[in-house]
């Protein structure tokens, strides 16, 4: 694969890779997941369902151009190879571009395109949306991870469930570029007990006689349970539970209980959820616990790209 060569200061970004496709690019340059051609198709059916009626009565549909998208604040990319491929499915042709999960600074060029103005012009929208709401989410969740990283390096950071609905396609690989991790994809692969289960079995006391007969069953599965104090927290210790989700609870809280809880059981895992978000992840991090559960990186300002079109 060759790289596009330019001129570069010691700490600059990577370069871009060269022509190269957006289909090619995202399963080879990452794992991340990424979009499917239906998901792609739908975006900019949306937003182009009968063509481009400004473009067209302009006359300039066949006129060849470029469009570059470049970075107005330090950013982590996210769905450049979904912007690609929208760019390629509207007629244009990817002559340079930096996959998901790439650090750029404010200024950076990373994707352009050619194509004709019909072409260009139809995919503009949809593919801006997809980069500046992705980014965003992703540069969020490198900053968290940084700051919890920096306080604990043994604590992960991990997203929920709680993004906009039909998002979580986008949402999972922005926070993935970002280095967090999904806490659940859903609730079919997964087992986490809430009060609200507790409930239809009578309370914690009896769902707590059921926690050897559900690790008997789901033995392919962690065993999560949620606790909303730390009395609960103490008494689900005592199950052999893989992992006590504390909830809600305030950062002295935590860091007094953890100590308590490996007291009483030094394998579990400890994660702290609910309220969870970048001016106090760093702290719950601190307490000691092995996983920080947030939604709060689904919410907040886009990441703010430049878009230039220009006639070739």
């Amino acid at each position: 694969m060759l790289l596009r060569l330019q001129d570069h200061a010691e700490n600059a970004s990577p370069p871009m890779l060269g022509a190269v496709s957006a289909r090619e690019l995202a399963p080879r340059r990452s794992m991340l997941p990424h979009l499917q051609d239906y998901d792609i198709e739908r975006s900019i059916e949306e937003d182009v369902p009968y063509g481009d009626l400004t473009t067209h009565l302009l006359g300039i549909s066949r006129q060849q151009g470029v469009i570059s998208f470049s970075s107005r604040e330090d950013t982590v990319l996210c769905a450049t190879e979904e912007a690609g491929l929208l760019l390629e499915k509207c007629g244009c042709r990817i002559t340079g571009i930096q996959p998901s999960g790439t650090q750029v600074s404010a200024g950076t060029t990373f994707l352009v395109s050619e194509g004709n103005a019909q072409a260009l012009h139809t995919a503009w929208k949809a593919a801006i949306n997809l980069l500046e709401y992705a980014s965003g989410i992703a540069t969020r969740t490198h900053r968290i991870v940084s700051a919890v990283k920096s306080a604990n390096p043994w604590a992960e950071v991990v997203s929920t469930r709680k993004s906009f609905p039909g998002t979580k396609k986008l949402v999972i690989k922005a926070i993935t570029a970002g280095g967090a991790l999904p806490h659940r994809l859903g609730l079919s692969e997964s087992v986490l007990v809430f009060k609200q289960h507790m409930k239809f079995v009578g309370g914690l006391e009896p769902f707590l006689r059921m926690v050897d007969d559900l690790r008997r069953r789901a033995v392919e599965n962690k065993v999560i349970v949620e606790a909303e104090s730390a009395e609960e927290a103490l008494l689900i210790a005592r199950t052999g539970v893989d992992v006590i989700q504390l909830d809600k609870l305030p950062v002295a809280v935590v860091k007094r209980l953890v100590p308590e809880i490996r007291a009483v059981d030094p394998r579990v895992v400890i994660s702290i959820a609910g309220g969870v978000n970048e001016n106090n992840a760093a702290e719950y991090a601190a307490t000691g616990v092995d996983l920080i559960v947030l939604s709060s990186v689904y919410f907040g300002k886009p990441a703010d790209i430049q878009v230039d079109m220009e006639p070739l």
